[in-house]
């Protein structure tokens, strides 16, 4: 009994061993599995593409105190405003060789998406293509970012000849060993009065080109351009009012090529600028001319192929030395890098001629201009501007109020 006792337990003994063996041997195998996933998410997580999304934006809170030919509506007595110029958020990111950018804007009760660009760059010879609500290549001005502008407003010329944003692709390349810069664009033209479409409801295109050439030697930049744009009107009415004058909140706008006349209907319009500009350290010269031809749905018309021109000229100064970067990829000026209490001081000469031979205004604009940069996110902006009104529409448009004077305002900050 003795003898069995002991074999039976030694038996016992030896299945628990066995048992407890086989359960650290599987609590071991699974621990390994565990680790082996845990190492597999992480390397997955790693090569997973990031699109990281980059916020910024800007707040341009403006004043306006105005009279003369800017308020004929009331005898030409003062009249002012107080109002958010720009209230704007951007979303961008970037995926390899792709990137987007949406621009929304707030201000003035009309919230809208100013700009929706998708862009790709991954061609060898530098080529960029790009789709959505672009900027139309038009004009230098025109181009330039409300955040860089030297004057709060921009001039009659960008105010009449620029689309702004438009819907549709383009394509653009810089050749750095010739200084050459290429724009070519096609865009639904649903600007200048038109709608976008014609009378049977067909698609209105308009088709925009822009060749520039610079050189860039120290801190001296030399930029010369020209630009044409084709726009199909379809039948729709040309906007009587092409500039407000370069003040915003204004009752009469003083560009005006239907005052003491009539409104046409247009089949198309051709417009075509040139551009110079130079910059010798802290100095910089602009100068922009551009021409309109209007061609009307009847021959008889007396717009028919009639024009529209203007011109300006600004100058701006840093007394502390600072200089505004070129951007040869997009050919214009931005602000000075790294600018802290700094003054800056502008002048502009602006024209437009919208008069034909019995109706329509002739516009010339003084301004002069100062800004203080606190640092490279907030400035202050100030601009006195002086406008004489003339042409065969001129007593339609602002009766004996052949002048105005303004003062604007602005408060700057970028985010």
């Amino acid at each position: 009994m003795t003898l069995r006792f002991v074999i039976t337990g030694f038996l016992l003994c030896s299945c628990v061993v066995t048992e407890v063996h086989a359960e650290e041997a599987q609590d071991s195998d699974l621990q390994k599995q565990i680790d082996e996933l845990s190492a597999k998410v992480d390397a997955l997580e790693k090569s997973k593409p990031a699109l990281p999304l980059r916020f910024d934006g800007r707040i341009q809170l403006d004043y306006n105190l105005f009279d003369g030919a800017y308020n004929a509506a009331e005898n030409g007595t003062s009249g002012s405003d107080l109002f958010a110029r720009r209230v704007r958020l951007g979303v961008n990111s970037t995926v390899g060789d792709w990137d987007h950018t949406i621009l929304l804007d707030f201000a003035e009760g009309n919230d809208h998406i100013v700009m929706a660009r998708i862009r790709y760059a991954g061609f060898g010879n530098g080529v960029r293509v790009q789709f959505g609500k672009l900027r139309e290549d038009i004009s230098l001005n025109a181009l330039t970012s409300s955040n860089n502008l030297s004057l709060i407003e921009r001039s009659h010329l960008a105010d009449s000849f620029s689309p702004y944003f438009r819907w549709g692709a383009s394509a653009y390349q810089y050749h750095e060993h010739t200084g050459l810069r290429w724009a070519l664009g096609v865009h639904k033209n649903d600007a200048f009065g038109a709608s976008g479409e014609n009378s049977n409801g067909r698609l209105t295109l308009a088709y925009t080109g822009r060749l520039t050439w610079s050189q860039l030697v120290d801190q001296h930049v030399l930029h010369l351009g020209a630009w044409h744009s084709r726009r199909d009107m379809g039948g729709n009415t040309l906007s009587p009012r092409l500039a407000r004058g370069e003040v915003r909140k204004t009752p009469i706008g003083l560009v005006n090529y239907s005052a003491g006349g009539t409104t046409a209907a247009l089949d198309s319009l051709h417009q075509s600028g040139i551009e110079v500009a130079y910059q010798k350290q802290n100095i910089l010269l602009e100068m922009e001319y551009a021409r309109r031809e209007l061609k009307t749905m009847l021959a008889s018309d007396p717009l028919n192929k009639s024009d529209v021109d203007g011109f300006y000229l600004t100058l701006s100064y840093f007394p502390s030395g600072e200089v505004r970067p070129y951007s040869t990829g997009s050919a214009v000026f931005g602000q000075p890098r790294n600018i802290a209490n700094s003054w800056e001081f502008v002048t502009r000469l602006s024209r437009f001629n919208a008069s034909s031979e019995n109706q329509g205004t002739d516009v010339t604009t003084y301004t002069i201009g100062t800004n203080y940069y606190f640092n490279t996110r907030v400035r202050l902006m100030a601009n006195i501007i002086y406008s004489e009104v003339s042409g065969p529409g001129q007593q339609a448009l602002v009766g004996t109020e052949d002048s105005g004077k303004a003062l604007a305002a602005r408060l700057q900050y970028l985010f």
